[in-house]
Order: C-alpha cells, then sequence, then structure tokens
C-alpha cells in the first residue's frame, strides 16, 4: 500500500473579538472606545478585534457582523447585567453570527476597581487646596448609571464593594438613571455628615449624558470614566478567554 501523502496543518485562527458598547450620541464616546480596543489589540496583536454598538453609533452590531467570517466571541463592553448584556446583544450575535459565543459583562471585578483607583488618584487640582485626588478626610461616592435589572443592580453594590477594598475606605453608591438610591442624594447626605469633600468615582466606561449628569450631582470632583484604561483592556481579553474556554478551544493568558 503505497503510502499517504502527508498534509500540512493550517494554524486554527482564534475567533475574533466582537466588542459591543452601548453607544452614545456623544462623539467623545466612540473616540474612547476605539482608543480601549486598540490597547486590547496591543496586548494580544494576533487577535482580530471588530468594534460595534448596541445603538446610536456606526458600526452597529449587524453591520460589524456582516464583516466577519469565521467563529466569534461577542464581548459587551458593559459593566453589569441588564437587557443589553444578557438578552439583547446573545440574541442578536447568535442570529447574526451562528455559533457565535457572548461573554459576560465587564463588571464587576477587581481590574474594574484598580481601573477607578487610577482615575481618581490622576485627577488633577484645580488650584490650590481644591481638585485633585480624594484625600483621607474625603468621601468617595461611586457613581452608576443605574439598572432596572435587580441583577444590574446588585452588580454596582459589588463593585462598590470592591472600590472600597482597593481604596481602605467606605464607598457609598448612586444612580444617576434607573434604581436607587439616586447619586444626587448621596452627595447631600454625605455632606450632611460631615464630609470634607465628596469626589464621585464615576463608573462608567466612556463619556455620554450619564457623565454629564455626575458632573451636575453636586459633587466637588467627578473622575473621568474607566476609559482606555490598561486594566480594562485586560478586562476585556478576560472576558473573551472565558467566553471561549466554553466553545472547548484552548485559551491563552495575556
Amino acid at each position: 500500500m503505497a503510502d499517504r501523502p502527508a498534509t500540512s496543518r493550517l494554524p486554527v485562527r482564534p475567533p475574533a473579538l466582537l466588542a459591543v458598547a452601548h453607544g452614545t450620541r456623544d462623539p467623545a464616546g466612540p473616540v474612547v472606545v476605539r482608543e480601549l480596543l486598540a490597547r486590547v489589540r496591543a496586548l494580544r496583536p494576533s487577535l482580530r478585534v471588530a468594534e460595534a454598538y448596541g445603538e446610536l453609533v456606526s458600526p452597529s452590531l449587524e453591520e460589524a457582523a456582516a464583516a466577519l467570517d469565521g467563529p466569534v466571541v461577542a464581548v459587551p463592553l458593559l459593566l453589569g447585567r441588564g437587557y443589553h448584556a444578557l438578552i439583547d446583544i446573545p440574541e442578536r450575535a447568535g442570529r447574526l453570527l451562528p455559533g457565535a459565543v457572548t461573554a459576560r459583562p465587564l463588571g464587576p471585578d477587581a481590574l474594574l476597581a484598580d481601573a477607578l483607583a487610577g482615575r481618581l488618584g490622576a485627577m488633577p487640582s484645580v488650584r490650590r487646596g481644591d481638585g485633585g485626588p480624594p484625600r483621607p478626610r474625603d468621601t468617595v461616592v461611586l457613581g452608576a448609571a443605574g439598572s432596572a435589572d435587580p441583577a444590574g443592580a446588585e452588580d454596582v453594590r459589588a463593585a462598590a464593594r470592591l472600590l472600597a477594598r482597593r481604596l481602605r475606605r467606605p464607598v457609598p453608591y448612586g444612580f444617576v438613571a434607573a434604581g436607587g438610591p439616586s447619586l444626587d442624594e448621596v452627595v447631600a447626605e454625605r455632606r450632611r455628615c460631615g464630609a470634607e469633600r465628596v469626589v464621585v468615582a464615576s463608573y462608567l466606561l466612556a463619556p455620554g449624558r450619564f457623565l454629564d449628569r455626575m458632573r451636575a450631582c453636586g459633587a466637588d470632583a467627578v473622575s473621568a470614566p474607566i476609559g482606555a484604561h490598561d486594566a480594562a483592556a485586560r478586562l476585556v481579553l478576560r472576558r473573551y478567554d472565558e467566553a471561549r474556554s466554553r466553545t472547548g478551544e484552548p485559551v491563552r493568558v495575556c
């Protein structure tokens, strides 16, 4: 029997990472998302990373999906559970990309607490004696968008606990949209309790109307959104690897 000809094995291309942000009318929002994804690509240059939005911004999830071939892992660039992370994105991705796997949302996670601490530490001083990072007698409040989903609200509570552990101080939380407690009420209550200064840690991925509401809540200062922080980029890849492991394929840890 003649020997069978040797067959060459082509390297298997890993699934593409389809990053799906919520979307905002603020033009600064997509800029921040692209900066974050640039950091993701820098951490793992061999990985295909595609940008998409659930609404308001192009490319939409549908537009991005049409440009992809092969297996895909969709990673919601969302900080907690809710309709978009649990229903909207998985259903749309599954319909558009048969076999696609959707990762869980980014938060809560200790890496986000690291990013929040970094944003607080980088706050500039406005003038002598004002502005700058939180001081020991200042109160730090976690400001979040809010969620009508109880699971999403619990995720914010968990994020506040993680930030409190990271900063080694109590961190209450407040919402600027759905649910309660409202951020402005929390800030006012902290002042009544004698806080020397109240600083809001912006638990948002990118700028938009929620950041505008935080800046109007009566706090002395509001940190920048998490944005293109290295810890957030590592977390995007962690969620990708977690979801990819469900497919049975080997994963790479960066």
